[in-house]
């Protein structure tokens, strides 16, 4: 009874007004044909979007999975370079039998050819190793060491060459996700006994470029998976689920494609690695041609519907008129009835206030976002130029030094200078960010204390005691080293008899403290009164003295990223030294817990 009293309530008006049913046939007959021939366009166009993607991403994946194929062979054939080596042939066959000065040559070359990779195969490997098993060696070159290693084990990369019986293989670990090492098998030519490894580090940036050949659609997803379904790199796109990992880990063909319960899953298998190269499109993408197919003809019917309700209006009103006129007269014959007024749910004036106002205050949210990044940009040009400082001073009298231990020296001594010294730019230069791990940080002033003892090898002792749990913590770049050079200038050149400069760092609470102490002449009351005064204003002033990068930069930098809490103290001693706090948050195995 309910159900049939709704129904009658919806009819009333039609049953009730010729003018309301003339109204409701017309539009009826407008919008039936329009929606019928709208569904069928859409539903034609989704067909032939769908056939256009599938064939399109297959071919791409082809010749994407062909380009990621060469890139592999190139990076496998840098490897090659030092299997075919014969310093590492002369190596493996003498290094028991030879001299202590033989293999300590033999561990050089080998040493040299590892270096010469490294720096030939390009910014994006980032290390390479090399390990034998029966001499238990591992020779190291990265950015920050070139070192020779006596391992107890097999260390864990390696392991499933000799387990597995492989001869090279992927493996992807560690803190960094945005890296992985290519390692190939070393084998002996006689009997292809596994006699160790070689590995090259690589970004997986690498491969970018070569990806984007996939396109990137608002919602595609692009990843690079092992044989087994794992997702090793995901360039962009959402977290792909569990049931399309084990499909593709399932796939038994090298390249394919099939339908998901959201999405068309296209995959193809990288040769000579292995890997499953996979893009995902969800049914959205294949539907936007329908989509817009549809809102066309809605358009279209939309228009249709208020031509046909105009129509109606105007037939109804000349056709309907004179028998509602005579119904109402004749109403008007009985009891008048009250009707219950009815207010409007229409809010235009208010609707175009909104839209006004949230232009207007997207507008200004634009103008400020705008004037933010120019002043931020501005903030970073200072920095970059901060960074790019050296002190001109210091470079003439280190080249100076170089040029006369040339003549006095042993090379090796010569070239640890230069060494120091190409690093120091190196890091100036290669790294572009403002903020550097504190081991990075420790190694640049390491770095140029070794040219520093080497000038002043007769008077300077420096010592450094370092809290490994620290060095993953961030700072400002060329933060300490010109702290250090300001106690050289300031203090130390003006001291006479032996010169100390200590380094310490250690992990207090949820804190980093860096503490610099040296024995030169110290500050005056007064001045070191000025110095904390400067210090503890937070102006965010990035400036200089003279030309070197002043204590008030460090400070307002470190303030700057991490907040008032973290800065610099000052404490001096006239006659007896200087001691300087550097105080940054603490990060432990990369998640920052300040």
């Amino acid at each position: 009874m309910r159900v049939a009293g709704w129904i009658m309530k919806l009819t009333e008006p039609f049953r009730r007004s010729i003018r309301n049913k003339l109204i409701l046939t017309m539009i009826i007959l407008a919008v039936v044909p329009i929606v019928t021939i709208t569904a069928l366009a859409a539903e034609n166009s989704r067909r032939s979007m769908e056939a256009e993607v599938i064939s399109t991403n297959l071919s791409n994946m082809k010749w994407t999975g062909v380009y990621l194929g060469d890139q592999f062979a190139q990076l496998n054939n840098l490897i090659y370079t030092v299997l075919i080596s014969p310093h590492l042939s002369e190596y493996l066959a003498n290094v028991e039998e030879s001299s202590l000065s033989s293999q300590f040559a033999a561990q050089r070359n080998i040493i040299d050819t590892l270096t010469n990779l490294f720096y030939s195969a390009g910014n994006h490997v980032v290390g390479v190793e090399l390990y034998l098993k029966e001499y238990n060696k591992l020779f190291t070159i990265n950015a920050s060491q070139s070192d020779i290693a006596s391992t107890a084990g097999i260390p864990a990369p390696y392991k499933l060459l000799f387990e597995q019986n492989k001869d090279f293989t992927i493996a992807v670990g560690g803190n960094d996700n945005g890296k992985f090492q290519l390692i190939r098998s070393i084998n002996r030519f006689e009997n292809q006994e596994k006699l160790g490894g070689i590995s090259l580090e690589i970004r997986w940036g690498v491969l970018d470029q070569t990806l984007n050949l996939l396109g990137r659609g608002n919602d595609h997803t692009v990843f690079i998976a092992s044989s087994d379904g794992k997702v090793l790199y995901q360039p962009w796109g959402v977290t792909p689920s569990e049931a399309i990992l084990d499909r593709v880990a399932g796939t038994g063909e090298a390249q394919g494609f099939f339908r998901g319960d959201q999405a068309y899953v296209f995959y193809n298998t990288i040769d000579p690695v292995g890997l499953k190269l996979v893009t995902v499109i969800p049914n959205s993408f294949i539907n936007q041609s329908a989509l817009a197919t549809m809102n066309f003809g809605l358009i279209v019917g939309a228009i249709t519907v208020v031509v046909a309700i105009l129509l109606a209006v105007i037939l109804a009103w000349r056709l309907a008129t004179p028998i509602v006129s005579l119904a109402r007269s004749i109403q008007g014959f009985g009891l008048m009835k009250e009707r219950e007024v009815r207010l409007s749910n229409r809010v235009d004036e208010i609707g175009l206030l909104e839209t006004k106002l949230y232009q207007m205050s997207y507008r200004i949210r634009e103008h400020i976002r705008t004037e933010y990044v120019i002043g931020l940009e501005k903030k970073s040009a200072e920095l970059k130029a901060l960074q790019a400082q050296i002190n001109p001073h210091f470079l003439q009298n280190t080249l100076q030094m170089i040029g006369s231990m040339l003549f006095k020296n042993s090379p090796a001594e010569s070239y640890g200078v230069l060494r120091s010294l190409s690093d120091m730019f190196r890091y100036i230069i290669r790294e572009p960010e403002d903020l550097a791990p504190l081991r990075a940080e420790l190694n640049h002033l390491n770095n140029y204390m070794q040219i520093q003892q080497q000038r002043f090898a007769a008077r300077l002792s420096y010592a450094i005691e370092v809290d490994e749990q620290a060095t993953d913590s961030l700072i400002p770049k060329l933060s300490l080293q010109p702290i250090v050079e300001n106690a050289f200038f300031h203090g130390l050149e003006q001291q006479s008899g032996p010169w100390v400069l200590e380094v310490k760092v250690t992990c207090e609470g949820e804190d980093t403290v860096i503490t610099i102490c040296d024995n030169g002449i110290g500050l005056q009351p007064d001045k070191l009164a000025e110095l904390r005064g400067r210090l503890e204003r937070r102006s965010g002033d990035l400036w200089t003295h003279g030309e070197r990068i002043g204590l008030s930069n460090v400070a307002s930098r470190i303030q700057m990223h991490f907040g008032g809490k973290y800065g610099i103290g000052l404490d001096s001693i006239q006659g007896q030294g200087t001691k300087v706090t550097v105080t940054i948050p603490l990060e432990r195995d990369g998640a920052n817990h300040a």
